[in-house]
């Protein structure tokens, strides 16, 4: 390892030197002597210097503008800083990657690298995670790519349930609807409603989930669907402050089986003025003075019509 970094250090110099016969420095064989250094650096797990190492690669890379290989030596330098568990700063390095393959046209690749960076972060700072699944899928949104936009997006959506962030979460799961339907994708579109309602109902805000339905009706197959029949019967439940009605829908396999986030939202819904199931005042009223004023009750209801209609 020291020969070879000694041997790396003497070529870079000669590489990277200006004379009378050279009036340009070999930023190209630099590129490749520091990439070649970075690869030992890291298999000998001395991950700080092969970090290093891939600085110095890309900015030879930049020099020689060859983009590409600089945005591959800066995400290399960011899996290192993960390989240390430097997070936030291995996310910078990849964000700059992606930047790069932009500017290089070659988005794919960008949308990817915003990815990982993603789910390298999604742990430590999810709405960081948020921001980058968002660029990703507005990458592939612009390439037309709407499968893996679609992915990125959902990956959002349920990040943002997770945290509490309900009224983006809102909006993030009608883009994902809107371009479900582009692509006649009509059961997803059922199921995305599902997780709009809940949401909605989740913000305390009844007009805007009631609204989501009405809404959907507009897609094919959605009225007369079992999601449209639950839905309506679990508005109906948590309008009449019916919780065991909300509670029988959202424990339903329907509900039960949809992404976790979204099924824990069922299993925590309350309805308003805590749920409690309303009774007729006679129920209220037989119960208060036991079995024989029910009996009493029905004995009265038998008797009014004894005689006849006449």
């Amino acid at each position: 390892m020291v020969k070879h970094k000694m041997f790396t250090n003497c070529f870079l110099c000669f590489s990277l030197k200006t004379g009378f016969l050279k009036w340009k420095p070999d930023y190209d064989s630099a590129a490749t002597e520091y990439g070649k250094a970075a690869v030992a650096f890291k298999n000998a797990k001395q991950f700080d210097q092969a970090r290093e190492a891939c600085l110095r690669e890309a900015e030879a890379h930049e020099n020689n503008k060859a983009l590409f290989h600089a945005a591959k030596a800066y995400e290399q330098a960011g899996m290192m800083l993960k390989e240390m568990q430097r997070l936030p700063e291995a996310v910078q390095l990849i964000e700059k990657a992606s930047m790069m393959y932009l500017e290089n046209g070659t988005p794919d690749t960008a949308a990817i690298a915003l990815e990982r960076a993603g789910k390298l972060i999604e742990n430590v700072s999810p709405e960081k995670a948020v921001q980058l699944y968002q660029q990703a899928a507005s990458v592939f949104e612009n390439e037309e790519r709407l499968r893996q936009a679609l992915e990125m997006l959902g990956k959002a959506s349920r990040l943002l349930v997770r945290g509490r962030r309900l009224d983006e979460a809102a909006l993030s799961l009608q883009k994902e609807k809107s371009i479900y339907k582009e692509i006649e994708n009509y059961p997803t579109c059922y199921k995305k409603t599902i997780a709009q309602v809940l949401v909605h109902l989740h913000r305390n805000d009844y007009v805007a989930a009631e609204r989501c339905v009405r809404e959907s009706y507009s897609i094919p197959g959605f009225n007369g669907s079992e999601d449209c029949a639950a839905l309506e019967q679990l508005l109906e439940g948590y309008d009449q402050q019916d919780q065991d009605q909300v509670s029988e829908v959202c424990n339903s396999p329907l509900f039960k089986y949809m992404d976790n986030d979204y099924a824990k939202l069922g299993l925590t819904l309350v309805v308003p003025g805590g749920g409690i199931k309303k009774k007729s005042p006679n129920a209220a009223q037989d119960k208060a003075r036991g079995p024989a004023a029910a009996g009493s009750h029905a004995d009265e209801e038998e008797d009014e019509y004894s005689g006849g209609l006449c």
